[in-house]
This record gives structure tokens, sequence and C-alpha cells, in this order.
């Protein structure tokens, strides 16, 4: 008797283990869910970089979670993309703050803010351990925004940009007509410039009928593409007005939570991953299609003058102040922004050794 009462408790929890070891793969498969994404990119290196996230999801997930990559205005316009994600209109959005930062200027400060020493690196270091990524939620919850951000990959400071003639002095750039976005249009206006807020396909045919004088988008890969070069040959690398630049990768909250915790965290760690991918992909091709400029198109590159730089910076503390003292959470995220990186740069500056003295060691 207690072998037959053995053999069918054996058998009732063999039972029990074959159900829950056939449903763990339909609950992990969730279906096969696809999520549309809408870029804010036509075409270029910047389409490819959010297409490199998109595979690294698609990849991970084996099946369970697909995104499907839509180009810029495939559903709506670049400045409806936010409000999109937050109805379900899309699922997600690649594309970066300054592009809905008219709901909030603190959003600027989340890639295109003051710098304070530091790289868009030690940006997503504040966003990742500095109690960033904290009070970008709270910005989000206090606009009402159903969704949730990840932030990846750390461009390198934007070029001043494209000029009808090699700029020595901040005076020369006084009255010119320049595009940008973001808080350096806040900036640049202090300097006293006329900014002009276009998209990035539209920069190089305004320059060229004249409606601006000047302007900057992102790197040479981009510039290239648009055929800058044919506008101007005058190209002024180094800038503060947008030094510390990244990508917003957000999804619809309901969405987001719809979504077993495994795939929201491929979600989450393909955008940490792509983060090196990206530092590595992107600064070779911006190398070489500088070189291209240069060497084949008849391109001036120059580096924009420390005494321009100085100006920028100065500025800076004029939007900055004005800014805090009218918008309390502006305020609380540049005093967050401003303890990381004076603790984090610090150590920094002391231990990083002068990159510049063996470059010219070598190269000259």
């Amino acid at each position: 008797m207690t072998k037959s009462l053995n053999r069918r408790k054996f058998l009732r929890g063999s039972a029990l283990a074959g159900a829950g070891a056939l449903a763990t793969p339909a609950i992990a498969q969730n279906d096969g869910v696809t999520l549309k994404m809408q870029a804010a990119w036509g075409g270029g290196i910047f389409l490819e970089n959010a297409q490199s996230y998109v595979n690294r999801v698609n990849e991970m997930s084996g099946g369970a979670l697909t995104i499907d990559l839509l180009p810029v205005n495939s559903v709506v316009k670049t400045s409806q993309m936010q409000d999109a994600v937050h109805r379900g209109v899309l699922d997600a959005a690649h594309y970066v703050p300054a592009y809905w930062y008219s709901k909030s200027k603190a959003a600027s400060l989340f890639g295109t803010g003051p710098c304070f020493g530091w790289s868009s690196q030690e940006v997503l270091g504040w966003v990742h351990y500095g109690g960033g990524q904290e009070l970008f939620d709270e910005l989000m919850a206090s606009l009402g925004l159903n969704v949730v951000s990840f932030f990846n990959s750390p461009m390198p400071a934007q070029p001043l940009g494209w000029f009808k003639e090699e700029i020595t002095d901040a005076s020369q750039m006084s009255g010119l007509k320049y595009r940008t976005v973001g808080l350096a249009a806040d900036v640049l206006l202090e300097m006293g410039m006329s900014v002009v807020q276009l998209p990035g396909g539209e920069i190089q045919p305004a320059m060229k009928s004249g409606l601006i004088d000047a302007a900057e988008f992102n790197n040479p890969t981009s510039d290239r593409d648009f055929g800058m070069q044919d506008v101007s040959k005058h190209y002024h690398l180094a800038s503060f007005h947008q030094s510390q630049e990244f990508f917003e990768c957000t999804f619809n909250k309901q969405k987001y939570d719809s979504l077993a915790p495994e795939l929201q965290a491929i979600l989450k760690y393909a955008s940490e991953a792509e983060n090196s991918n990206f530092y590595w992909h992107n600064t070779k091709r911006y190398a070489d299609d500088l070189t291209t400029l240069r060497d084949e198109q008849g391109v001036n590159v120059y580096r924009t003058p420390d005494s321009v730089m100085a100006e920028q910076l100065k500025a800076w503390d004029i939007v900055i102040d004005r800014i805090s003292a009218e918008d309390a959470f502006f305020a609380k995220v540049v005093d967050s922004q401003k303890a990381y990186a004076e603790n984090v740069m610090n150590y920094l500056n002391l231990n990083q050794p002068d990159y510049k003295l063996a470059y010219k060691h070598y190269f000259g």
C-alpha cells in the first residue's frame, strides 16, 4: 500500500512539473509581442544606430519580443512622437530629449545641457548612478506622460558647425542666422546670434537658399550625408553648445508594464550594450568622413578657438541662472549634475594623462 501511495504521489508530482514545464515557454514567448518604434531619422548613421539597438533586442528575445523600426514621419511628425508614444499611437520612439524640450526646458538637461567639465560618458554615468534616471522619471510624472525611457549612445561633442568664413572671434557670430535645437538656442541667442530651429533634413537647403547663414547638426558623417560641404567650405569642430548628447529610447508605459520581466530587462540591457557599440562604431565613421571632407571635398577644417568657447560658457551661465530662478525643478537637476560632475571629474582630471601629448609625440 505504501508503494502504491508513493507511486501516485510521484505521478501527480510529475504531472504538475510537466504542466509547469509546458507553461513556462508560453509565458516567455509572450505570444510574440511586436512593438512599433518610430525613429526621428530618415536614414544615415543615426537610423543605423537605432536599428542596431533594435537588432540587439530582437536577437536577445528569441522571438518573444520584436521591435519593428519605422523611419522618420512614418506615423507622426518628429515633434509629435512623444505624444504618440504617450497615447499609444506608437509603442516606442528613438530620438533625443531636445526634440520635445518645449514641454519643459529641464528636458534639455538630459543630453543637451551645460558642460560642467564632463562628456556624454559621464552624463550617462549620472543618469545611471547619480540620480539622473530618478529625476527624469520625476519629470515624466510631473508632465503626466505615460512613458518609460532608457538612455544610450554617448555622442562626441557636436561641432560648432558650418560657416561662410573662418570664425576666429566670437564677434563674428553676432547677427548670424544659425540652426540649432534645445537649450543651445538660448545660449547662442545670448551670444547675439539669430537662431532658427530646423529638422536635420532641412538644414542644407536652408543654408543653400540663404534662410540661414550657419548651421550645426551633429557629426561629420551626418553633415557629409546632408551635403553640407556643397554649401560651405568652413567647418568648425569643438563647441560647448551641445557637448554631451545621447539618444532616448522611450516606450509607452502600459505596453512596457504588460511585458514579462525578462523582456523588460532585455529592453533595458540592450540599451546599455548599445552604449559601447555606438561609441566604437560612430567614432571610426566620423573620423573617416572628416578625412574625406578635408582631403577629397575641399573643406577647411578648424578647431573652434578657445575664446569663442569661453564666451559660450559665459552665455551658459546666464541661461542657467535665468531658468533656475524660474523653474525649481530645473535648478534641482542642475544642482544634482554639478555635484556629480565635481566629484567624478575631480578624479578623472587628476588621473587621466594628457592624451594629446602622447598623440603629438607619435603623430606630430
